[in-house]
């Protein structure tokens, strides 16, 4: 099916039919991505006297308990209750659920540190180069190298790439309302707890700035091309900082 939205003054004609999902699964066991050293998914039969829920094991239907960190395991969007103390469901956070969004493709850059540690910084430089005399609501960063490992990596102890925060600062003045990226998380793995890209991307605590996401754990299949999209936004109406999410993009014709 093909759409037609117009978007500040612009006419797009969008392939609704060939969405891109970028998100991962929540897999039970060891094969799914990992993050911040949590234990493997579990989906275990619910287990009721000598009942074990499960078709294989002459019940009628299978029913499972699954135990899961939306942080830890797969895709997952959060909103500013992930730094706030008052829970602030990230369920409640969006009123729509399409976006115009921008795919950037970024190399990070390495920064030697004096601890003999090299970091991978997305940087301002890196997004003031990118985005263009239109930016998007919604933008999704894609990481060098990228390959098919981050569908299934244990990220954690690995110092992932992240995003400085000037550079999310800035992303928040033009507008973007919504971040993507394929890493455990927006800011350095071990800071201190400053969570200076979160803090610089919501504003907080200058602001509670309900409105705005930050999406992580995705992965961009290698053909997709750098360039504009519709993005489709869907997120689990969990009463929590984080919910498990499946964000889908869809090209322009």
């Amino acid at each position: 099916m093909i759409a037609e939205i117009t978007h500040h003054g612009r006419c797009f004609r969008v392939a609704l039919t060939d969405p891109i999902d970028l998100s991962l699964p929540l897999v039970a066991g060891a094969d799914g991505p990992r993050a911040w050293y949590v234990d493997p998914v579990r989906m275990e039969p619910v287990r009721y006297g000598d009942t074990v829920y499960a078709v294989d094991q002459g019940a009628s239907v299978n029913f499972r308990d699954v135990r899961f960190n939306p942080h830890g395991h797969g895709t997952h969007t959060e909103g500013v209750g992930h730094i706030a103390p008052e829970v602030l469901p990230v369920g409640g956070t969006l009123q729509r659920y399409f976006f115009m969004a921008q795919l950037v493709t970024v190399l990070p850059e390495e920064r030697r540190l004096a601890d003999g540690t090299t970091d991978r910084v997305i940087t301002l430089g890196h997004m003031r180069g990118a985005i263009g005399d239109h930016p998007p609501e919604a933008l999704v960063l894609r990481t060098l190298p990228n390959d098919e490992g981050k569908r299934t990596r244990l990220w954690s102890g690995t110092n992932p790439a992240y995003i400085e925060a000037a550079a999310c600062a800035w992303l928040r003045s033009i507008g973007i309302r919504h971040l993507l990226i394929d890493t455990p998380s927006v800011d350095r793995e071990k800071d201190e707890g400053k969570l200076a890209a979160h803090h610089a991307f919501w504003d907080f605590p200058n602001t509670v700035d309900q409105r705005r996401t930050i999406t992580e754990m995705i992965h961009v299949p290698e053909e997709v091309r750098d360039g504009e999209y519709l993005l489709e936004l869907q997120v689990a109406n969990f009463v929590n900082d984080a919910a498990p999410s499946r964000p889908v993009l869809y090209a322009f014709l």
